[in-house]
């Protein structure tokens, strides 16, 4: 990210010098822009990212534990008439 900002180059030159693509220092010169509360409205940092990470991970799971309670409700139901 220095590389582009202190040289005033553009991000495709200084990724063929580096010798990498210039979508993946592109990606990278975009998200360090977030990262530093520079980025565009409504562009998530870093540790944004990982949060929705982890919610997304414990929704999947909670989400199985209902299912598994569900199906315990109804097995427990039916035991309870005979």
């Amino acid at each position: 990210m220095a590389l582009v900002d202190s040289t005033g180059r553009t991000v495709t030159e200084v990724a063929r010098e580096l010798g990498i693509s210039p979508e993946s220092l592109r990606s990278w010169y975009r998200q360090a822009k977030a990262d530093r509360g520079e980025g565009r409205p409504g562009e998530l940092t870093s540790a944004e990212r990982e949060e929705f990470k982890r919610l997304r991970k414990q929704n999947a799971e909670q989400a199985q534990t209902i299912e598994v309670l569900r199906k315990a409700e109804v097995f427990f139901a039916k035991e309870s008439d005979r």
